[in-house]
């Protein structure tokens, strides 16, 4: 038989709806079995086929019990067959049958596999000269004609149906696709979730299906020996519905759990898959598991007693969520080129023993920061994001955010348990004022680690060693004696530099309890960024700094710059730091291009940009982000932070929102909100130019900016400093505290408070 032969004959037997195959799909059938059965019992398969389809007959089927997966054309027949009969019971059954069993769910909605040359040669079948078999095929096919009607079309979709899934089962995907057709999905969601009842089932079904899926993914390593399971979560996941309340309940916590479950290469498999859909899809998954983790953080009473990290529900969202993330990042404008060169030198370990040594252990993380898993997997970083789908920002959950115990979540971070699930993990879900706490406790637990060191060796080598980074500095010379001193630390024991910081000013007698050190790092970037010293030049349009590629200054200068910045950081202090964002991608790895002149300078040229922002600098710039990573090579901080979260950390918020201040602002030595000179001098502070609000600051806080999260998180504190008086108001810049004596009128009261903020410079002791 040749080929058009063997054309007219398969016109035939599809016109006369001859069986193909068993309605069942073999779980270990392949196609050259199917066609080994199919040449070896045509005649027995037919003639069986011609006393089922008079049985058919007799009427349309309403239970359809054979039916062991879906097929697009397969609901709509079943939905049409129950619209006429207006009972959609039959539906409900088969959906509730159907999506409560990962074996049929995952054996659903299959592509139609397109088949290779081989196998179309193959299906030819291999007994083309055995004439005796090719007339027991006519004669049984004659003898359905005689004896058949056209059957209904039940039968014939069921059987179509039924083949097209079984070959599906032997494709070989490749590393990016799924044989679900997702579109096909859509589809069916669209028309059946209309109705109530239907609706209903699917929602059932969840609830029976998902601790099914995690025991499968949990003990039996279920998505190794059949890659097709993910097809189970590509088709539950285009429920658009999934975020309802009658979900959130029961049946989205237990799908999440499932879906946590996944491995890692499933995961990835996952978000290249997501990474293609549309910015609306990725944000409508974003809000299904941002839903279930508000609806039950708002729905318990979370404390340090009970911690939100051990609600499995919340863990198993975010895990999902993180997925979610990473199709964003990877779907959106990505450059995984333009990364900055490692440092041909590596940052010199110290040449003391640290704690964990000295108890025989190995020091943590000294393999460099921590780097997510997917992240390598995807080979994609989230730094590598100029763009995603979605602004990154509708990621955070804030009633997550208040009531997480930081100190805790750190504590798991650092342990890295399989028990206990951190937020930190998933860095996206914070906003930077949760992370900036974070950070909190991971620089001063190294301070203290530091600290304990230098008792531990003072008591074994009888050395009287510093527990502290003290800088001792003269006003008139704080860049040589701060720079110099700082020099002599890096290179004699750079990890003297994790030591909490202790500034004194010769000749002054203030305590250094924060506010100093304030003040210290106010006046150094005051000096570093001096234009006649020509470390740096100004562009007047953009108002931001930039490495001056002419500067006679040695690259040791531009390695304590970068120290200098890496210690306002690990010392919690904000810093009047004016540079463009470029500079924060190139200290988290990246390279500039032609994108960040757009805030930096004004031409767009690939070589010149390259120039201007990587090569004309290129000694000047390695010379500071090495400064910068001798403080921070060991902080989560690359792990947990954006460019423009780092600017924040560095500069924090230019926003200054005086009534937030307000709000938040405590009182004490009887005052209260409602004193007469407390409403006067909030009047006048209100009044005051955007230059005087900052002088204000500068003279209560000991810097001009709001910290991370903005002037509400501030806790300033305003004190009754005894009865009217000539006394100028004073403040103590470590604990943000005003002292203000209460003047008689809101005349003198402005007097003497511009006073004090214009011509404030200096500590000294009341």
């Amino acid at each position: 038989m040749d080929n058009n032969a063997a054309a007219i004959k398969a016109l035939e037997l599809y016109k006369i709806n001859a069986k193909l195959c068993d309605p069942h799909p073999s779980k270990k059938g392949t196609s050259s079995a199917y066609l080994e059965n199919n040449s070896k019992g045509a005649h027995n398969n037919s003639c069986t086929d011609r006393k089922m389809n008079k049985k058919e007959m007799q009427g349309p089927r309403d239970d359809f019990k054979d039916v062991t997966f879906l097929t697009e054309e397969k609901v709509y027949e079943i939905l049409e067959l129950c619209g006429e009969k207006e009972d959609y019971s039959p539906l409900i059954r088969v959906i509730g049958r159907v999506f409560s069993s990962a074996e049929a769910l995952v054996q659903s909605f299959r592509k139609a596999k397109q088949h290779t040359k081989e196998e179309l040669k193959s299906l030819q079948g291999k007994d083309e000269d055995k004439d005796e078999d090719e007339k027991e095929k006519a004669a049984c096919s004659s003898a359905m004609e005689e004896d058949s009607v056209a059957p209904s079309s039940s039968s014939s979709s069921s059987r179509v149906g039924d083949n097209t899934q079984g070959d599906n089962n032997l494709q070989k995907l490749g590393p990016d696709e799924v044989s679900v057709d997702i579109d096909a999905v859509r589809r069916v969601y669209n028309r059946l979730l209309s109705n109530e009842k239907i609706e209903t089932a699917f929602l059932n079904a969840l609830v029976y299906l998902s601790p099914n899926v995690e025991c499968d993914l949990t003990y039996h390593n279920v998505y190794s020996r059949d890659p097709n399971y993910l097809n189970l979560f590509i088709i539950v996941m285009e429920n658009g519905n999934l975020h309802s309340p009658e979900y959130l309940e029961m049946a989205l916590p237990l799908f999440c759990k499932a879906m946590s479950k996944l491995p890692l290469a499933a995961q990835a498999k996952l978000i290249r898959l997501w990474s293609r859909y549309s910015a609306d899809q990725i944000r409508r998954m974003m809000e299904t598991f941002q839903q279930l983790i508000t609806y039950k953080v708002i729905s318990n009473e979370f404390n340090s007693r009970n911690l939100v990290n051990d609600d499995d529900a919340i863990v198993a969202a975010s895990k999902c969520l993180k997925m979610v993330y990473y199709a964003n990042v990877v779907g959106g404008d990505v450059d995984t080129d333009h990364n900055e060169e490692e440092d041909e030198e590596p940052i010199p370990e110290s040449s003391e023993l640290t704690l964990q040594e000295l108890l025989g252990e190995e020091r943590r993380n000294k393999k460099g920061p921590r780097v997510d898993p997917l992240e390598t997997e995807l080979g994609v970083k989230t730094i590598d994001c100029r763009k995603p789908l979605i602004p990154f920002e509708e990621f955070i959950n804030e009633p997550l955010n208040d009531v997480l115990e930081m100190d805790k979540d750190y504590t798991f971070f650092k342990v890295e348990t399989e028990n206990k699930f951190s937020f930190m993990t998933c860095p996206f879900i914070l906003n930077a004022v949760t992370k900036n706490l974070g950070l909190y406790y991971d620089n001063r637990i190294r301070m203290y680690s530091e600290r304990r060191i230098t008792v531990l060796y003072s008591l074994v080598q009888g050395q009287q060693l510093n527990p502290y980074l003290r800088l001792k500095v003269r006003r008139d010379h704080i860049i040589d004696d701060a720079l110099v001193r700082l020099e002599m630390i890096a290179m004699e024991n750079p990890a003297d530099l994790k030591k909490q910081l202790y500034v004194e000013f010769e000749g002054e007698q203030g305590v250094d309890e924060g506010g100093v050190s304030k003040e210290f790092f106010q006046l150094v970037v005051e000096e570093i960024f001096n234009p006649d010293i020509g470390m740096f030049t100004y562009d007047e349009s953009t108002k931001l700094f930039w490495f001056n590629p002419s500067s006679f200054e040695t690259e040791g200068q531009f390695t304590l710059i970068g120290i200098v910045l890496g210690l306002a950081i690990y010392n919690n202090c904000i810093l009047d730091v004016h540079f463009p964002m470029v500079v924060y991608r190139k200290l988290m790895g990246k390279k500039g291009t032609f994108r960040d002149l757009a805030d930096s300078h004004p031409e767009f040229v690939n070589l010149y940009s390259d120039y201007i922002l990587n090569k004309s600098v290129e000694k000047q710039f390695k010379a500071f982000r090495r400064g910068f990573h001798m403080v921070t090579n060991e902080s989560p901080l690359k792990y947990l932070f954006r460019p423009e979260e780092i600017e924040l950390l560095i500069c924090g918020s230019r926003n200054l929102d005086f009534q937030a201040l307000e709000e938040t602002t405590e009182y004490d030595g009887g005052y209260t909100r409602d004193s007469l000179i407390i409403r006067e001098f909030w009047e006048i502070v209100h009044s005051f130019t955007d230059e005087q609000k900052r002088l204000f600051l500068q003279f209560t806080t000991g810097t001009d900016r709001a910290p991370v999260g903005g002037l509400g998180k501030l806790k300033m504190i305003i004190a009754k400093n005894g009865p009217d008086t000539e006394r100028l108001p004073t403040s103590h810049t470590c604990f943000n505290v005003l002292l203000l004596p209460e003047y008689s009128s809101k005349e003198k009261l402005k007097e003497r408070l511009l006073k004090a903020i214009t011509y404030a410079k200096g500590f000294g002791m009341l």
